[in-house]
């Protein structure tokens, strides 16, 4: 068909095979043609598996078939009209008059009624594939909150946000991207809360992508990042919906893709990142502890091999000494330096972990901890590992577990081989080094004009009760940095619980 668009034709068997011909080879496009009463013929198009046939048949079919066209009906608009008015109505119908929009609506799951006589169609929504229920994710699971997370249907996860936020201020902005997949993408903000300088950015980038096509949102997520060469993320992603709408109600913006359950939030920062969901839905008191406890143990998982390796190598007087004939006797049948026993321990580690995400679920979490035991244990035994090096490596590993973000704990993880490297070759001054150079970086990057380590760097005073500490919701009156120039009041004054005075 060229660039130029096709218009329906009057003639209803032209239009049936210019349909045919952009569908050559589309085995499961069904075509059923039908004849009314008083001689009205139509053809119907769908995807066979994309829609609801039970609903097709007692909306659509059972009444044209038997009933005919009411009188009035005659035409398109009319037919549509009609539809809408039955007594099982279709939600969503829509008049199309050229063949490029009636072969996109029977793509996305709609199907086409083409009437003889009629320059135009009419598309109605009868979507029913198959889809996954509704279940907690097992990315991100909490002790106390919500069970539910997103699926893979953009509709679904877009119902479940507007759940949390009942208010005509939700926006939700639809796009499609991919040349071939032509996936739904839905943009969702709170109007007046989200900055216009973030909304325009993430519009921007969103319409310069160029591709054939988008599979998951971290297609996305790879063309609108700020920091492509960055090994922490400016980009989160999660499936919880009331993490969404938390973010939404601080002034981000998120990013909803069709087909996967991972919606994509901007701007990103380095404490954000950190929070967990839980800790709003516990007291104040006990989330700022378990803040402090991730905080603590993230910095575990990146520089605690180093730091060993470091003191064992070259600062051994820092040690105390009883301390330093324990690890000089275990060390002594060791064949490796220190910095080659931490390289070796760091891999088997990693490769443990990976191989018990790719196993199945019934075996996969039995292999690494079965393997992770035996392996150290033959290790020592055999004089290959000292065991102060295996209790490091393992306190690390699971120190990486505490981060509740994905992407930020993998990041933490690639940096942990060059500070391993430079702590094996500078001891303390490598690690030094290492850690200005992480450190300068983050205080460059920023996430759609946001900086990474807002509100500390630069200092906001009104975002900061909620970084290194939670502060009770009742004190927290105004929004995050993100939102600063718009609605930056949430909780009016006054709210702070005390006892009753004067009796019951």
């Amino acid at each position: 068909m060229g660039n130029q668009s096709s218009y329906i034709d009057s003639d209803l068997s032209k239009n049936e095979q210019a349909l045919r011909g952009i569908f050559t080879g589309c085995s499961d496009v069904v075509y059923r043609p039908l004849i009314f009463k008083h001689d009205n013929k139509a053809l119907l198009i769908y995807v066979d598996g994309l829609l609801d046939t039970k609903h097709l048949d007692e909306v659509v079919l059972k009444p044209l078939l038997y009933q005919g066209l009411p009188c009035g009906t005659e035409t398109t608009t009319a037919l549509g009209e009609w539809l809408q008015t039955q007594s099982v109505p279709i939600g969503e119908t829509k008049i199309v008059y050229t063949l490029e929009e009636v072969v996109s609506h029977v793509l996305k799951g709609e199907v086409a009624i083409l009437v003889a006589g009629q320059i135009s169609s009419l598309v109605a929504s009868i979507k029913g594939w198959s889809k996954r229920s509704l279940e907690e994710p097992n990315s991100e699971q909490v002790i106390r909150g919500p069970r539910e997370g997103f699926i893979e249907t953009v509709r679904v996860n877009t119902s479940l946000i507007r759940r949390k936020i009942r208010s005509p201020k939700l926006k939700m902005e639809a796009l499609t991207i991919g040349d071939l997949s032509n996936t739904d993408v839905v943009i969702s903000y709170i109007e007046g809360i989200a900055p216009e300088g973030v909304l325009s950015e993430v519009r921007q980038r969103l319409n310069r992508i160029q591709i054939d096509g988008v599979l998951e949102s971290g297609y996305i997520e790879e063309f609108i990042e700020d920091a492509t060469f960055s090994p922490f993320p400016t980009v989160q992603y999660t499936e919880r919906p009331e993490v969404v709408a938390a973010n939404l109600l601080e002034g981000k913006v998120a990013i909803l893709v069709d087909g996967t359950p991972f919606v994509l939030i901007v701007p990103m920062t380095f404490w954000g990142a950190l929070n967990a969901s839980e800790d709003y839905y516990e007291r104040f008191m006990i989330a700022t502890v378990l803040r402090w406890i991730r905080l603590t143990f993230g910095f575990t998982a990146l520089a605690l091999p180093s730091l060993y390796v470091a003191l064992i190598s070259f600062q051994q007087e820092m040690v105390p000494t009883t301390f330093l004939i324990s690890i000089a006797k275990s060390q002594e049948a060791t064949p490796f330096p220190a910095v080659v026993e931490a390289f070796l321990m760091e891999i088997m580690f990693e490769g443990l972990r990976e191989a018990g995400v790719r196993l199945p679920k019934a075996v996969g979490s039995a292999v690494s901890i079965v393997g992770a035991l035996v392996l150290g244990q033959a290790a020592v035994q055999a004089g290959i590992i000292s065991a102060p090096m295996v209790i490091v490596v393992a306190t690390t590993g699971i120190a990486s577990f505490t981060i509740p973000r994905f992407n930020l704990g993998i990041g933490i993880r690639m940096l942990r081989f060059p500070l391993l490297a430079l702590a094996g070759t500078l001891g303390f001054f490598g690690i030094t080094v290492g850690l200005l150079l992480v450190l300068l970086h983050m205080a460059s990057l920023r996430s759609f004009g946001i900086p990474y380590f807002s509100p500390l760097a630069p200092f906001t005073r009104g975002s900061i009760r909620d970084v290194l500490i939670r502060s009770p919701w009742w004190s927290m009156k105004t929004r995050p940095q993100t939102a600063r120039h718009n609605a930056t009041s949430r909780i009016p004054s006054g709210q702070k619980p005390g006892p009753q005075k004067g009796g019951a």
